[in-house]
């Protein structure tokens, strides 16, 4: 499958690619750019919570060979949805709804992995952050085998804030973190839950660390002391999976 983002680029063309809904995963906008056009641009950015990453003009002129004028948008392939109304949604419609929350997750590929095991144990919806994680491009679409069409994914502008909102859902917060000696194998997933992955290096945050309900490890037998994060996250899965089937 082949699926790649489009540029879009030049004040005006990005202006009203935003003003027309266009979905936007990241824009790079030239260090120092100045000018009444900039500052609209930017102030609509920031309105719509679009990530903007400030690069020099060399990184712009890399990306594409025409008149960019300081301003370059990377579209997304599918649309996002509002934590809120998606939670909604789905809690009117199941007893028992499964949300994976990623915390900073930057590998495309991962990204890709962890959509499409998700949308073969029926996840129902991925939560991620505005910045900071990996962007939607067509590595990620590709990796995902096309379950990227077919499983809702929410931006939020703050991690621990989505976490929040859930709990007060009832819905129960499970973080996948070595950083405890009580085993996923331990817990009762079979209820409304919310599944948190952390990033590559990092793991999961120490302030998302303090507020979910529970955190979980997964036993290791060898001598590496880790697993990659969408093959840990396919096991709470399938973990999930196998209590559900009981």
């Amino acid at each position: 499958m082949e699926t790649k983002n489009t540029q879009i680029y030049g004040l005006r063309s990005v202006i009203e690619a935003i003003d027309s809904q266009e979905t936007l995963s990241k824009v790079y906008l030239q260090r120092g750019l100045t000018g009444a056009s900039s500052y609209e641009l930017i102030k609509k950015l920031k309105k719509k919570s679009i990530e903007i990453s400030y690069v020099p003009v060399e990184k712009l002129n890399r990306l594409t060979h025409g008149n960019h004028q300081g301003i370059i948008a990377i579209t997304s392939p599918i649309p996002f949805y509002g934590l809120e109304e998606i939670v909604e949604k789905i809690l009117s419609e199941k007893e028992k709804p499964l949300f994976i929350i990623l915390d900073q997750i930057s590998d495309v590929r991962n990204f890709g992995a962890i959509i499409r095991t998700a949308e073969c144990t029926g996840v129902d919806a991925i939560i991620i952050q505005k910045k900071g994680g990996a962007p939607v491009t067509g590595d990620t679409v590709k990796t995902s085998a096309g379950a990227i069409f077919k499983i809702p994914i929410c931006k939020v502008d703050h991690i621990k804030d989505a976490i929040f909102y859930l709990k007060a859902s009832n819905i129960n917060t499970v973080s996948a973190t070595e950083k405890t000696d009580k085993s996923v194998y331990d817990l009762d997933l079979n209820q409304p839950l919310a599944i948190i992955m952390g990033s590559e290096g990092k793991g999961v945050s120490k302030s998302v660390l303090n507020i979910v309900d529970h955190k979980a490890s997964l036993p290791l037998l060898g001598d590496v002391n880790s697993l990659n994060v969408s093959v840990a996250c396919g096991a709470f899965l399938y973990e999930t999976v196998r209590q559900r089937s009981l």
